[in-house]
């Protein structure tokens, strides 16, 4: 097996968290405004969204696009990079689909 904890470190000081791998799942799905998203991932806070989507622009996982209109409109959207952990995402979705009653298990015992 290759050595990869640093690659899996670093991946996860950006993706890490509860938040940022529902946001980026969500966002896959195409531009989504701030409102759309809070609905989604009840019960996050407006704090909690807005600190979270912050720091995903600033590491170029996500964009947000203003639109210069009464009321405003904000969207966002993946980046390419963003949308490069796509793969990852799929694999992730298919082991916890496969695991599913283990995990509950898993669960039920805390």
């Amino acid at each position: 097996m290759e050595q990869c904890t640093d690659p899996i470190t670093n991946s996860l000081k950006l993706v890490g968290g509860k938040w940022k791998i529902s946001i980026i799942y969500n966002l896959r799905k195409g531009p989504t405004r701030f409102g759309q998203l809070k609905r989604i991932l009840a019960p996050i806070t407006q704090q909690m969204l807005t600190k979270q989507l912050r720091e995903m622009e600033r590491d170029q996982l996500i964009k947000r696009n203003v639109y210069k209109v009464v009321p405003p409109k904000v969207e966002y959207s993946l980046t390419e990079f963003g949308s490069s952990l796509g793969p990852v995402l799929d694999s992730w979705c298919k082991w916890g689909t496969e695991n599913q009653k283990v995990m509950q298990a898993i669960f039920e015992e805390h």
